[in-house]
């Protein structure tokens, strides 16, 4: 991927924050989207706006890059949980949001520092049929781990 068509897909991504961000909103005041999805959604809000976290927003490009993700791997969660139709229903931008988040999280996810993103999605997996990989990295379908299956697979890994 050329410089210049890297940069340009970042700059979309970061324009498309704000865009999230007033979908989480929306998806907070629909009955149809489980409690906790919403306490999810409300956390992806609260990551996004909040200068200080894992990193700081201070800094130029990469300050956004870890919320953008975050709130991408929110909405991906909740469209793999309830019908993504709901998702569409509340989304005022251009194009199929559920192509536009997925992309989002896929390229975000390439500029992320493995630990962060890591530490963003400790407590997910992706699902089994959709563990594809594009460029090294799995698609980011996630769905939540079980706590028995959780604290198995954090011993296989130490």
């Amino acid at each position: 991927m050329s410089a210049l068509l890297a940069k340009r897909r970042i700059r979309n991504v970061l324009l498309f924050i704000p865009n999230m961000l007033l979908l989480c909103a929306r998806l907070l005041r629909d009955s149809r989207v489980p409690a906790t999805e919403k306490a999810l959604l409300a956390g992806a809000i609260v990551y996004a706006i909040v200068p200080f976290d894992l990193i700081p927003d201070m800094l130029p490009f990469v300050g956004q890059i870890d919320d953008a993700y975050l709130i991408a791997m929110t909405l991906l969660r909740l469209m793999d949980r309830t019908d993504p139709r709901i998702v569409r229903e509340h989304w005022s931008g251009g194009g199929d949001v559920v192509e536009l988040v997925g992309a989002a999280a896929t390229i975000a996810a390439k500029f992320l520092p493995k630990p962060i993103r890591r530490v963003l999605t400790s407590r997910v997996e992706v699902a089994p049929d959709k563990g594809d990989s594009v460029g090294g990295i799995s698609k980011p379908m996630l769905v939540a781990l079980p706590e028995k299956q959780e604290s198995d697979s954090r011993r296989q890994e130490q």
